[in-house]
């Protein structure tokens, strides 16, 4: 036994029954509960994965916004995802944060998925070495990475109940695969999902025990997702948020009574305690550092590059001469207002953004013009009013008052926010009494017109204007999802006709009730011309520019945690948009602004698609540096995309009696495309650079056994007249298999890097699990003899080396 284990059992022993408990049990919404008595601070943890929001949600407590996890993933590289990782434990220490609560290692099942954004891909490998590599770079920090949500957690329809039934091969060889790597990788907490597994909630799943802390040794801690232990009963080492009604006392007492084995109590506080050593929780907070911001803008502004995507480029027409632009047409509904992340619990507060707007116009020579137009409108959801728009009635600063008050009107607290949002209260403000939320501003309308004017937020809601009543409604709850209660409830609008340069003061309250969360908002959102008028200014913008950048994408309306998306098509008009764009200027570049796949009828129709994902607070000025040739598009997709709703390999998110079958089975993703003998939109590992690779040369061994794996040797060049970037992508098949397999699968990958005409060659090695499988009947991996055909190419569609290697025995 290693030291560190002797002086954790020891800790362990000197708590009684009831300090146990209580300490499993949580100590408030984003920490755990200290013990004095091991010389334990509570650890404290936020939400991820792509920024540390810290333990309030706050705008004025702004944090770095990396890309969203898919566009790390479409890097497909290691080297900077573990950089990343390394920014983010920079920032968690200077947030005081101990523990971040990401990566998500789930998969890309169905493209409906509306939290998409926030897992890396479809394919298990991929998923596993980027998931790995980001685990290595926060824990290198000294802050605990959390592999979540275990397992099979890939919808958000009644994510809180359902059940996914997913048979136990396909479970070990697709869906356990990323989380088994985490756990290699030396993650030191993983949190269960909401959702059972055949029927078996997960946080009392026998999953945790086997494989988890049984086969794979995994020493570390497991941590409910928030509010998912409901009994007793549950199988978790740490119930979050706390104190949860649930552990505690009721816990100490199952103890005493025998229902929980008191071994069982101890081997959780035994790993609570690890990880309060591996984070330094024996020990007073370290200062807050940080990264330095201008070195964390850089790399950030490179990730944004080095994961976009060029679909199609048509003539060459990327990269964009800058010089030769006299006039450049920037349009869209998210080009001034850039969708840089996820709608939920992953969203932070950065304290600047560059729009593709502010991008493109940074990098555009003196002397050229830039014209924009929206285009289009996709918001549903209202605009809390902005700094920019009103000002605060006791302090005449832009922003808002925000005041929370007892039932009597006693002022128990006051904020001065920038923005009319209002989340939640820091811990440490003492809200006893709470009754009522109100938000007042003064609005000064830049222009007369029709002002739709806004409450968010739950319970008995109230909006004045002037002291006029414009709502006065009980807002009754649609959802107890936590997305839904704590990010964005239910709102109410009313028109408002305001002159040019009016100001009017605006109310807005809310009666608050627990289990209702504390959100309040209020919005304003200005007019706006008809569709019609916005589509004839952006065409008549697009038919005098030298090139047209579109940029189309997503809300958090419509991509987010908390819901399925209903269908692939862009909101709004944005299709009609595109391909009235692309008939008035051939010059047309379309930026993809999406954490996931889009439908894209267009795409034949305009010379570049450029898929740029939600790519976190320095996007613009990365997406700058792709259209104007200062940076390659570093990107290859980590899921297939679709053509259709309706596709052959399409999974949908609807359960059917709470079950959500994989019927799929291992046939996830490409895998089910190519059994289909189907063709997607976008093959996963597709993605075109600025160079021209030929594929020469493949060379693997002519037999092996099947505990060694083996690696494959390519040679390509590079014919084009840039220096570039390839992924060369290794997948096998087994023509003839005696068990069910795909038709092929991802068994490695590697990246080239070579100047204008130079051979290159590369090593990419496949690991011994690539050639196995999992044998339900033995319960253990078996890997099958024969003759494995080798494909190599820059996707999965595009494979033009073959070779093959010969299995010579049948167990590894």
């Amino acid at each position: 036994m290693t030291t560190i284990d002797s002086i954790l059992d020891h800790l362990a022993a000197s708590l009684d029954t009831a300090q146990k408990a209580r300490l499993l049990s949580g100590g408030g919404i984003f920490r755990t509960s200290a013990e004095p008595a091991v010389g334990m601070r509570a650890i404290v943890t936020s939400d991820g994965p792509i920024g540390v929001r810290g333990e309030r949600w706050d705008e004025a407590d702004t944090a770095l916004a990396l890309p969203s996890c898919t566009a790390m993933a479409a890097s497909w590289d290691e080297e900077l995802v573990t950089r990343l990782g390394a920014l983010l434990a920079a920032e968690a220490r200077r947030k005081g944060v101990d523990m971040l609560l990401g990566p998500t290692l789930n998969l890309h099942r169905s493209p409906f998925a509306g939290r998409h954004f926030e897992c890396f891909a479809e394919d298990p490998l991929l998923t596993a070495r980027i998931g790995a590599a980001y685990i290595r770079g926060v824990q290198g920090g000294g802050v605990a990475a959390t592999a979540k949500h275990f397992v099979a957690n890939e919808s958000e329809t009644e994510r809180l109940t359902m059940s996914a039934d997913v048979d136990e091969r396909t479970l070990r060889e697709v869906y356990l695969a990323p989380f088994e790597a985490a756990v290699d990788a030396g993650v030191w907490a993983v949190m269960t999902a909401y959702n059972g597994v055949n029927g078996e909630p997960m946080t009392e799943s026998r999953l945790l025990d086997e494989p988890l802390k049984g086969e794979w040794g995994y020493d570390g801690l497991v941590v409910s997702d928030w509010g998912a232990v409901r009994s007793t009963d549950a199988n978790v080492d740490l119930a979050m948020p706390g104190p949860n009604e649930h552990w505690g006392e009721r816990l100490a007492d199952a103890v005493r009574d025998g229902r929980v084995p008191e071994s069982v109590l101890d081997d959780r506080v035994r790993r609570l305690l690890r990880l309060a050593e591996r984070v330094g929780a024996f020990e007073e907070a370290p200062p807050a550092t940080g990264a330095d911001p201008a070195a964390a803008r850089g790399l950030l502004r490179e990730a944004a590059a080095a994961g976009a995507v060029l679909l199609t480029n048509r003539n060459g027409l990327l990269p964009l001469d800058a010089t030769a632009l006299r006039r450049i047409a920037v349009i869209g509904p998210n080009a001034a207002t850039a969708r840089i992340q996820g709608g939920g619990s992953a969203a932070v507060f950065p304290a600047s953004v560059v729009s593709p707007l502010d991008g493109i116009r940074a990098a555009l020579p003196a002397g050229a013009v830039l014209d924009h137009a929206s285009g289009v409108r996709t918001s549903v959801r209202p605009r809390p009013v902005e700094p920019g728009d009103c000002r605060n009635p006791a302090t005449g600063a832009p922003g808002v008052r925000v005041r929370f008050l007892t039932a009597d009107g006693t002022v128990l607290h006051v904020e001065d926010r920038p923005s009319g949002r209002s989340f939640e209260v820091d811990e440490s403000v003492d809200m006893n009494g709470l009754h009522t939320i109100e938000i007042r501003t003064l609005l000064r309308a830049p222009s007369a017109g029709r002002w739709q004017i806004g409450v968010v937020g739950l319970g008995a809601v109230r909006l004045e204007a002037d002291g006029r009543q414009l709502v006065e409604e009980y807002v009754s709850p649609e959802s107890d999802d936590p997305t839904y209660l704590h990010v964005s409830p239910s709102f109410r609008q009313v028109g408002l006709d305001l002159a040019d340069g009016q100001e009017t003061e605006l109310l807005a309250r809310r009666v608050f009730e627990p289990g209702h969360g504390r959100v309040l908002a209020l919005t304003a959102d200005p007019p706006s011309a008809t569709p019609a008028e916005e589509l004839a200014a952006a065409v008549e913008l697009a038919r005098g520019a030298d090139a047209v950048v579109v940029v189309v994408g997503t809300s958090a309306e419509h991509e987010s945690e908390g819901f399925d998306r209903a269908t692939l098509r862009l909101p709004g008009d944005q299709d009609a948009l595109v391909s009235a764009v692309a008939a008035a200027n051939p010059a047309t570049v379309v930026v993809v602004n999406t954490g996931g796949p889009v439908l894209m009828p267009w795409r034949d129709e305009v010379a570049s698609v450029l898929l740029g994902w939600f790519p976190g607070q320095e996007g613009g000025d990365g997406l700058a540096d792709v259209l104007f040739g200062h940076a390659e598009p570093g990107g290859r997709l980590p899921t297939t995309w679709p053509a259709a709703d309706d596709g052959p390999a399409v999974p949908r998110t609807r359960t059917d009696g709470g079950r959500l079958a994989y019927r799929e089975g291992l046939h996830l993703g490409h895998r089910g495309w190519l059994r289909e003998g189907a063709t997607p939109a976008y093959w996963f590992g597709h993605g075109l650079g600025y160079g021209d690779w030929e594929y020469l040369a493949v060379e693997v061994p002519r037999q092996i056994a099947p505990d060694r794996g083996f690696s494959v040797r390519a040679v390509l060049r590079n014919s084009g007249t840039r220096r570039s970037r390839e992924i060369v992508q290794v997948y096998l098949s087994l023509p003839g298999s005696a068990v069910e397999r795909p038709v092929r699968w991802l068994a490695g990958f590697a990246p080239v890097d070579a100047g204008p005409g130079c051979r290159v060659e590369v090593q990419i090695d496949v690991p011994p699990r690539a050639l196995a499988h999992w044998s339900p009947d033995e319960h253990r991996w078996l890997a099958e003899k024969g003759v494995f055909t080798v494909l190599a190419g820059p996707s999965c569609g595009d494979l033009p080396l073959t070779a093959t290697v010969e299995v010579t025995a049948t167990r590894p």
